[in-house]
């Protein structure tokens, strides 16, 4: 992210400093912690899942995106039951809805397991 905006605090840009991470070495970090993102699904499921999102769109296309980017990106390739689920986890983040997932809870885990699937598929 520091070399993508290469905007310093202070001092030269980070590109004159630091050497680009390698695309496998990025692939391999964000995949290493799926397991763990997993264990914290019932504590910080809105969390969780936009972590979800944005590891398995960057594994698709590269790129980093924010959270939001990553919603939306994911949400296009969700099958339409879990839509909501990623909706209500946006909502969530930037403060529009209260964390209350009575109404999702069943449908939580099985998008859950969709995004490592699909993580799995693209880091294999």
């Amino acid at each position: 992210m520091t070399l993508n905006g290469d905007a310093p605090l202070y001092g030269p840009p980070p590109a004159d400093l630091l050497d680009p991470v390698p695309h496998e070495d990025l692939r391999s970090a964000i995949v290493t912690g799926v397991p763990q993102l997993l264990d914290e699904l019932d504590r910080d499921t809105r969390n969780v899942l936009l972590t979800l999102a944005r590891v398995w769109s960057t594994l698709v296309t590269g790129a980093i995106r924010s959270k939001d980017a990553a919603v939306d990106w994911a949400s296009e390739r969700l099958p339409t039951e879990y839509r909501p689920v990623l909706a209500h986890a946006r909502a969530v983040c930037s403060g529009e809805e209260a964390e209350d997932w009575s109404q999702l809870r069943a449908l939580v885990r099985p998008c859950a397991d969709f995004l490592v699937a699909a993580i799995r598929d693209q880091a294999s």
